[in-house]
């Protein structure tokens, strides 16, 4: 793969460009807050009430710590209030995804300006995320109704919502977040991987008995293919587990998961995936740019742990995705009010029942995996807020 790693200038550069795109957008987007995926490359305004919003709030915190310019701590914190807000009033809580909500608003906040507000929120989003555990199985289920047959399943992107759990643990004291944490991920490492360590995006069990009964997709191309943005979340997901359990299994399972989403990129001329990884240079599909900064954004948090050969390889493949994300998928704000272009929310198939929805576009989340790369890159000492 030919791709030049990023330079210290395109760094600064990539830096100074989104951080003026945030800044010139805050009067529209704090008391407000940007919609799931951008519409022709621009974002509309949307209230508190998806998975995604916490992605807008961490990206002003990064935003802060990358420039100290107050105004984005100003707008971070308006924020937090509606996240306060929400869980209080138990505002679409019921689902998986309050650690992306959470963690990278209120424990960021909590981290990094000690807000006791923030940390009792934050502390509530961990509670509403431990009641769906499920004890048969040993699980946290993503979505639907509590032991609903059809919804009795994991998804592979929950490793990244564990972190608000083991927070929740080290802030109260209290083993019981962790140990869900712990046991969830487990599950994960056990039935999400397949043999081949390309990653499943849902996992089904039985709720009569908790019996394991097989994987599935919900927005790869079909159940048998790997779904870049499952396979990007698989790697930044061993790595945080490592981060909080030290389980040698994350490590081992990491080198096979990652090699397996880098040898599937020798597919595409600019190293960047497609939706899904089964498809290359030679089909007429839109590429993931969001996939490549989440599993970029992995390999270097995992090489803190690893033997210098091995963070060298990995660290090295990060800065080539980086610079590839920096020369060809960064937005300017002459055509974008987001970050990061050339993302996908969930594009329809034959196979997958889903209809298309933010394809070629910028998303919430590529927008901050972008940004916390670059933070990463500038700052290998930052203090993540996963």
């Amino acid at each position: 793969m030919s791709v030049t790693q990023i330079t210290d200038s395109e760094i600064k550069t990539a830096i100074n460009v989104a951080t003026d795109i945030l800044k010139a957008g805050l009067g529209k987007f704090t008391h407000e807050f940007k919609k799931v995926t951008s519409v022709n490359n621009y974002y509309e305004a949307g209230g508190n009430f998806d998975w995604t919003e916490g992605f807008l709030t961490g990206q002003y915190w990064l935003a802060w710590e990358l420039t100290g310019d107050d105004v984005f701590k100003q707008s971070a914190l308006v924020q937090v209030e509606s996240f306060d807000k929400r869980v209080r009033e138990e505002i679409h809580i019921d689902f998986h995804d309050l650690g992306f909500l959470y963690s990278l608003s209120c424990v960021a906040a909590c981290r990094l300006v000690g807000s006791a507000a923030a940390r009792d929120a934050a502390i509530l989003a961990a509670d509403a995320l431990a009641i769906r555990f499920q004890k048969l199985g040993g699980f946290i289920q993503a979505w639907g109704v509590l032991g609903e047959k059809r919804s009795y399943r994991m998804i592979i992107d929950c490793l990244l919502n564990l972190p608000l759990l083991y927070w929740a643990s080290e802030e109260t004291g209290d083993d019981k977040y962790r140990k869900v944490a712990e046991i969830h991920t487990e599950t994960s490492l056990k039935h999400l991987i397949r043999d081949d360590f390309s990653a499943y995006h849902t996992f089904f069990f039985d709720p009569e008995d908790g019996k394991p009964l097989y994987g599935a997709t919900h927005q790869g191309y079909k159940d048998s293919s790997p779904w870049a943005r499952g396979q990007a979340w698989g790697i930044y997901g061993l790595a945080v587990s490592y981060l909080y359990t030290k389980n040698p299994t994350c490590i081992e399972l990491f080198y096979n998961v990652t090699d397996f989403f880098i040898d599937r990129l020798k597919n595409c001329a600019d190293m960047v995936p497609y939706w899904d990884l089964t498809f290359t240079d030679d089909d007429n599909e839109p590429k993931d740019s969001s996939a490549a900064a989440i599993a970029a954004c992995g390999m270097m948090e995992m090489v803190k742990f690893l033997p210098q050969d091995k963070a060298v390889h990995y660290s090295g493949v990060a800065k080539q995705l980086a610079g590839s994300l920096a020369r060809k998928y960064a937005a300017t704000p002459d055509i974008s009010n987001g970050l990061l272009l050339h993302g996908v929310y969930q594009k329809s198939s034959q196979f997958n029942g889903v209809s298309d929805n933010g394809a070629d576009e910028c998303t919430l989340w590529g927008d901050y995996f972008w940004l916390e790369l670059l933070m990463r890159l500038d700052n290998e000492n930052w203090k993540i807020y996963w």
